[in-house]
């Protein structure tokens, strides 16, 4: 038993305040549990301790939507009820297989969900708009370039990042990780956490309580608090008030464990020797004896080599307001696991939403914003499972409205603890050297960051209804033949919003070994050719289109007539990685794409023009610390040398 005399007492002197707590812990308790390899079965809750970029395309191939009929949306023009068109049907493809003809004009090719969809075909005619009588269909309704097909990539994109560092894995994420082929990931550690009750009068709960004795609750009580909190409680049994066998248990735990947590003993009383253990064991030691708090006054502070020792007061509810106060965000930050949020949210439309026509729609959202809370919806396949795991929640449109006005107020549900609000939001086209860019905001400055690829377009137009933060684009002015600015004057926006990012190389993608001599556009009359053309809007298109008028204009033909010639060119792909899929499978023959693309499914490359792939800076952002930060980032010669390791990538 410890002998003090009055004379030898602990005195508190200046109390600490949880924020000057909080902030000597971050300063010196900088243990981290070592990162682990989990199998995906076992990487429920956990957090990703390094970013995943994808090996894939998702989905791996074009693939149809719908049962039907692989077509040329050209031979459906004009088809109704009463004045339907006749198609012949030359084969039949399933999920798991593929065609090995090709779709020319005036045939289909029968087709099921999920299938690959054959060369030459450029829309999937759902079977309901049709009626079969032997070899031949007869459609009742036309469709549009792209209709009911999954575009290779259009999910995911080989080279994107799956999910980065220090995602949360839900069920969503579970799901991703499997399409995308990941059967082990890497995450951070579970901090175990010592935990050690101290006091002469503690019995285990469930024993015969003797006189002047008290059930130990502690032990329990921040066991169940650890795990809640995201660490391994590992029991380090009680312990009486002697000073030698308190050193002993505490040396032990900081040992073995990569946090210490001991109950009672901490005040300044007699016989209280937590306090004077922990400063004879720890290096540095005590950094705080008090903090000013009710309840919780008598805490003690102290680190080991990079590992925090916290002695809590013995009362339960004290220790368990010190805990929830300091120790829960300590493990949470060990972790990198956000803290618990509300399940449901109230947040205003981006946009109208119409319904879905006498069905109940569970439509996916993003949430953006802090205080004006907005939902921006998420219109994607039903396959789409990397676009729902970066939602955050969804809304449910009624079967028994017209439409939900933009502006209007609606209630999110959440799918799980919504990312931090603190941090950036950044929309727009998808870059690999971006993701390179957000990684390192990360590891760097502790930001996290959310990327939401909706198309230079969609972030142009995003930044300017005030919805992000900020957004990349690489958009081709065909009147000045610029790069982006014109855009950002035509969005209201002040020039000096744009902010100069790097420029990619564009070019055509060919098959390894140039099997058909492809030497440019200017190939695309040949009838032996098919194009995978971009979408409209897109950057990529605009750039094809503007070489093409060129071409037209050198030939004396008209535009509308040159690309009638060109196979392919009304198909719309939508992402770099399904162009560059659609050659290398051997859909089509040629295609415009960035050589990031074409060198990762093993294609020639004939480069054709360098793009500009810039930020613009939504104005009311400007001074917002993420955003200086991240343009710190941008500017920084370790992004440069990191980006310029990519294929197609320079910089000013």
């Amino acid at each position: 038993m410890i002998e003090l005399t009055r004379d030898e007492r602990k005195i508190f002197h200046r109390l600490a305040t949880l924020e000057e707590a909080s902030i000597m812990l971050s300063g010196l308790a900088t243990h981290l549990p070592e990162p682990e390899k989990v199998g995906l079965s076992q990487a429920f809750g956990r957090v990703l301790s390094r970013t995943l970029y994808s090996k894939i395309d998702l989905p791996p191939f074009d693939r149809a939507e719908m049962d039907g009929y692989a077509v040329l949306s050209s031979d459906t023009e004009g088809a109704s009820e009463t004045a339907p068109l006749r198609l012949r049907v030359v084969g039949r493809v399933d999920a798991g297989s593929a065609y090995r003809g090709e779709v020319a004009g005036g045939s289909c090719v029968e087709i099921a969900t999920g299938a690959p969809v054959p060369r030459g075909a450029d829309a999937v005619l759902m079977v309901e708009h049709t009626s079969r009588s032997g070899d031949f269909i007869e459609v009742y309704k036309p469709v549009t370039p792209g209709e009911n097909i999954a575009h290779t990539g259009s999910d995911l994109e080989i080279g994107e990042a799956v999910l980065r560092k220090g995602a949360v894995i839900g069920v969503r994420e579970v799901a991703l990780l499997s399409a995308a082929g990941f059967g082990e990931v890497e995450v951070y550690g579970k901090p175990k956490v010592g935990i050690i009750s101290t006091g002469n009068e503690l019995v285990e709960p469930g024993l015969e309580l003797p006189p002047g004795k008290i059930y130990d609750v502690n032990s329990q009580m921040l066991g169940a608090a650890v795990a809640e909190a995201g660490g391994t409680p590992s029991f380090v049994r009680r312990v009486g008030d002697d000073l030698e066998t308190i050193k002993g248990r505490i040396a032990a735990a900081i040992d073995g464990t990569d946090l210490v947590l001991i109950s009672g003993g901490t005040s300044a009383g007699l016989g209280d020797a937590v306090y004077r253990a922990i400063g004879e064991l720890c290096d540095p030691g005590i950094v705080a004896h008090g903090l000013k708090i009710k309840p919780g006054k008598p805490t003690v502070i102290a680190t080991h080599k990079g590992k925090a020792v916290i002695g809590l007061p013995g009362y339960p509810v004290s220790a368990l307001m010190v805990f929830n106060q300091i120790v829960r965000p300590l493990i949470q930050r060990m972790t990198m696991v956000k803290g618990r949020s509300e399940r449901v949210v109230e947040a205003a439309l981006t946009q109208r939403v119409n319904s879905a026509k006498g069905r109940r729609w569970f439509l996916p959202v993003h949430l953006l914003g802090g205080d004006g809370q907005r939902a921006y919806p998420i219109f994607a396949s039903s396959g789409a499972v990397g676009t729902l795991a970066r939602a955050d929640g969804y809304i449910v449109v009624p079967e028994d409205i017209e439409y939900i006005e933009g502006g209007e107020g609606v209630k999110v549900r959440l799918f799980g603890d919504p990312e931090t609000k603190d941090g950036l939001v950044v929309m727009g086209s998808h870059c690999p050297a971006l993701d390179l860019l957000l990684e390192m905001l990360f590891e760097e400055k502790g930001i996290s960051a959310r990327a939401l690829n909706v198309g230079s377009l969609g972030g142009l137009n995003a930044v300017a209804r005030g919805e992000c933060d900020l957004a990349g684009i690489h958009l081709l002015d065909e009147a000045t033949m610029t790069y982006n600015t014109q855009f950002v004057r035509r969005a209201g926006l002040p020039d000096w919003s744009l902010v100069k990012g790097y420029r990619r190389t564009q070019g055509i993608a060919i098959p390894k070994g140039n099997p058909k001599g492809v030497t440019g556009l200017r190939d695309l009359i040949r009838r032996d050719l098919i194009f995978a053309n971009r979408n409209r809007g897109s950057g990529t298109r605009v750039l094809t289109d503007r070489m093409l008028k060129v071409i037209a204009d050198e030939l004396g033909l008209d535009f509308r007539d040159l690309v009638g010639r060109i196979r392919g060119y009304r198909s719309e792909f939508k992402t770099h990685s399904s162009v560059a899929a659609a050659v290398g499978q051997g859909r089509a023959d040629l295609g415009v794409c960035v050589k990031g693309a074409a060198v990762a499914y093993g294609l020639d490359f004939i480069p054709i023009a360098d793009e500009e792939y810039d930020f613009v800076i939504n104005p009311e952002c400007k001074e917002k610390e993420e955003v200086k930060e991240f343009l710190g980032c941008l500017r920084s010669n370790r992004f440069r040398e990191m980006a310029e390791k990519l294929e197609g990538y320079a910089f000013w």
